[in-house]
């Protein structure tokens, strides 16, 4: 078997490859663009050929920033397209596939690689771990009335930087086709990728070639856009109505007030009964704005983003930290046959990461690091699943305060 990158007249055999990997045909292509492998780079794409030359895999990254902890923007490889035709399954056709664009991402200089994954089972084994979740928030529109805030005492400054709250808005919120707004946004997405850990890039390639799910794609959305006192955009709901439902594919914004705007724009939307919210943190604080706590149904609770590390130094000394500490680690990367254990030590918000022969404290696999690694997951949480061992008991605890992060990690980009 062979496995080599794509050039551009193989593009065809590529796509037609990846599609009957799946059982199904490529769309109809779309004048300009718009179908999600058009924004496939040629050059970042692998075919899997057996001896005589039939294509039997596929696999692609695409080339992100990936916002960490702290705010620091880095390289990363989005894998997407993987697929291996069910006749040539089970034959190390996807093993050697996910070695070799490993092996590519690290002569590329790049520390992280991440994924959406089709199923849950399949990319541990190859040391990737789910690092950011997503839900579905439905709300009955009879229920939905929102209750003022009630305001607090103020309390001591927190050790790490917190989600911004809502408080009252002053913009206002007008309708625009897709068509008519597009640089809108692309520039308001870039705002909150760059504030928002756990978010990637969407390249201008993209949004120039419609490739993607909406609001990116040609499929015709309503955009409900805020604009705050001066009247600069800062924030939008894509939107669609089927039948009584109001389906928002996304909300991006950078502040809680004007996300609360633009919930209450679509939720007093006429004709419909019910308004669902796609892709929104499990704990947004939304369900707690209602009247009615149970006017707001949390459902398809599940994983999105999985991260991968490359190179563990680099990649625990890139993000940001929030509270001081010094933990021994001691990874396991099966799927590379590699090992190593590592002091990280933090202080005054940057690591320090080196190869060390002390006794660990946790010992974990390159899955379980890249789970916890974008704080979205607790350490403690594997301990107690059995996935991490610690060896002390006050390792945990101590794990959990250095990976916590102020805001919670999400991912909306679909790739």
């Amino acid at each position: 078997m062979e496995i080599r990158p794509t050039t551009e007249k193989d593009l065809d055999v590529f796509v037609d490859t990846v599609h009957a990997a799946f059982g199904r045909f490529p769309e109809t292509p779309v004048e300009g663009g718009g179908l999600w492998w058009s924004a496939l780079e040629t050059d970042r794409c692998l075919l899997a050929r057996t001896a005589d030359g039939r294509p039997v895999g596929t696999a692609a990254t695409h080339p992100f920033e990936l916002t960490l902890p702290g705010g620091t923007l880095v390289p990363v490889a989005g894998v997407t397209a993987v697929g291996v035709l069910p006749s040539h399954r089970r034959q190390g056709v996807l093993t050697a596939m996910m070695r070799h664009q490993l092996a590519q991402g690290r002569a590329r200089g790049e520390f992280l690689s991440v994924l959406l994954a089709s199923e849950a089972a399949i990319y541990g084994r190859f040391g990737y771990g789910p690092a950011t979740y997503t839900a579905r928030l439905t709300v009955q529109r009879h229920r939905a009335a929102l209750a003022l805030a009630r305001a607090r005492g103020t309390a001591a400054a927190p050790t790490a930087p917190t989600t911004p709250t809502a408080g009252p808005d002053n913009g206002s919120v007008e309708v625009l086709r897709r068509a008519e707004c597009g640089e809108i946004l692309e520039e308001v997405y870039d705002r909150y990728r760059r504030a928002q850990p756990g978010a990637l890039s969407r390249p201008r390639r993209w949004w120039a070639l419609r490739a993607g799910q909406p609001p990116i794609s040609h499929a015709p959305r309503h955009i409900a856009v805020h604009r705050d006192a001066a009247g600069v955009p800062d924030g939008y709901a894509s939107y669609s109505v089927d039948g009584d439902t109001l389906t928002v594919d996304e909300t991006i914004v950078t502040d809680d007030a004007v996300f609360t705007a633009l919930a209450r724009f679509v939720l007093e939307h006429d004709l419909v009964s019910q308004v669902v919210f796609k892709q929104v943190p499990p704990d947004h604080p939304l369900r707690w704005q209602f009247a009615d706590f149970r006017a707001g149904e949390v459902s398809g609770d599940m994983d999105w983003l999985w991260v991968r590390l490359l190179d563990v130094p680099r990649a625990l000394t890139s993000r940001g930290w929030f509270a001081d500490g010094e933990l021994v680690l001691d990874v396991a990367d099966p799927f590379l046959g590699e090992h190593g254990r590592y002091l990280l030590t933090v202080r005054d918000s940057k690591a320090d990461c080196v190869p060390t022969d002390r006794e660990p404290d946790l010992s974990l696999d390159v899955r379980d690091l890249g789970s916890v690694y974008l704080g979205g997951t607790a350490p403690s949480t594997l301990v107690r699943a059995g996935h991490i061992r610690a060896h002390r008991p006050d390792a945990a605890p101590l794990a959990d305060a250095l990976f916590r992060t102020g805001c919670r990690p999400h991912c909306l980009h679909w790739f």
